[in-house]
């Protein structure tokens, strides 16, 4: 299988990532998508994905870059890399199904 160019595929990446937040930011604004929704199939096509989805994770692979670790939302405390897993939220005890 050919692979394609890094260079051409972090250009694409980084093209897809700001048109994405001006289709968020223009959620009506049809050229807007329709330039969106061109990239994502471009970068599906040269990555050989059938989603965007996919094909956004399979760029960041194939450059080496993993999915950036950093807040999950707008209020959420920031992710770490070390120091012991979170201990998980314990079941609700005492109450039976209804």
């Amino acid at each position: 299988m050919l692979l394609p160019d890094k260079t051409t595929i972090e250009r694409l990446l980084h093209h897809y990532r700001v048109q994405e937040r001006v289709v968020l930011s223009k959620p009506h604004d049809l050229a807007v998508r329709r330039r969106f929704e061109d990239t994502a199939y471009t970068l599906c096509v040269l990555m050989g994905e059938r989603t965007a989805r996919e094909a956004v994770y399979a760029a960041e692979r194939y450059l080496g870059k993993g999915r950036p670790v950093g807040r999950l939302a707008p209020n959420a405390p920031q992710a770490t890399t070390g120091g012991p897993p979170p201990t998980p939220p314990t079941p609700l005890t005492g109450r039976k199904g209804r």
